[in-house]
């Protein structure tokens, strides 16, 4: 099948993306099952991850988040974001046939087989688990037990109207992962990022699902943006609200100062900012939106880095 541009296969893509741009032709297909020229995913992969290092180095009295775990998160949020998009276009081959903007998928547009797919995903998986074992082994548990939660995923949105609740739950995983590769446990501050991440999350999402709603409706498919109807901008706020009511005692109990502090208070400012700009009729201002997210995230990760660095003076 000949090469479709990457404008028409994915419409949310980064134009000009070297994976467009300088890949291999016969690559192309493959990096897009992973959605590599779509960096906003696994950057809202990757920043709980760096918040609970950033969190762990406030509470250790460290000068810096660990670098080398840093670098493993990052890497693994890229592969492990691009094997979840591709198990998800397994999973959602069908469904994505029915939906505007997922049709042109490399699934769904027969670029890409079944059985390569699989092999991809294998790969992918196998690059997350390298990643994994240089952590402690509490560590490595805590990775492999999110497996289940990302498995189910795909098959929430067929009959949960909230699927954005799980994807939440895969999702902010991270939150968990630094405090457990720095302490080799988990304790109260970490458990209260990954609730507060899991609420971002459902927050975002939401806000990135108004591009389907129509489809939605059509193919079946249920999400949050769906459930809230016209009070979406009300729910997402309540999502980003319960954000930082989580998240601020984490930074309390994990001992954070005036600038950790400072830090959350513009994260909920960019948060407010989002809601108060919410139009559910204007897909390409939603998209925006979304993707701001990672600038709200690095805000967060950049204050509390800071704070370290601040105290070690």
């Amino acid at each position: 099948m000949p090469e479709r541009p990457a404008a028409s296969s994915l419409p949310d893509a980064v134009r000009g993306h070297w994976a467009d741009r300088l890949a291999p032709a016969a690559l192309r297909p493959y990096l897009r099952l992973a959605r590599i020229e779509r960096p906003i995913g696994w950057w809202l992969l990757l920043l709980p991850c760096w918040w609970s290092a950033a969190l762990a180095a406030v509470a250790g009295g460290l000068p810096w988040p660990n670098p080398f775990h840093c670098l493993l998160f990052l890497i693994g949020a890229v592969a492990m974001r691009g094997a979840g998009c591709t198990y998800n276009d397994i999973v959602d081959r069908d469904l994505d046939t029915r939906v505007e903007r997922t049709r042109d998928r490399p699934l769904p547009s027969g670029q890409v087989g079944l059985k390569g797919a699989l092999t991809f995903l294998g790969l992918q998986a196998l690059v997350g688990l390298l990643v994994l074992l240089q952590l402690n082994g509490f560590a490595i548990a805590t990775g492999f037990a999110s497996l289940g939660i990302v498995a189910l995923y795909p098959f929430m949105k067929r009959f949960f109207w909230m699927p954005q609740i799980v994807l939440g739950l895969a999702f902010a995983w991270g939150a968990l992962m630094g405090w457990a590769a720095a302490f080799g446990s988990l304790s109260l501050p970490a458990l209260l990022l990954y609730a507060g991440s899991i609420a971002w999350v459902v927050g975002y999402d939401t806000i990135y699902a108004l591009q389907d709603i129509e489809d939605d409706e059509i193919a079946g498919i249920k999400s949050s943006a769906r459930f809230f109807g016209e009070r979406v901008r009300l729910g997402v706020g309540l999502c980003y609200g319960l954000a930082l009511a989580f998240m601020a005692p984490a930074f309390w109990l994990a001992g954070a100062g005036l600038v950790a502090f400072a830090g959350l208070g513009l994260f909920g400012l960019h948060l407010a900012w989002q809601v108060a700009r919410i139009d559910r009729a204007d897909g390409a201002l939603a998209l925006r939106l979304f993707r701001s997210n990672r600038d709200a995230g690095l805000i967060l990760f950049a204050a509390m880095t800071l704070e370290c660095l601040l105290r070690s003076l």
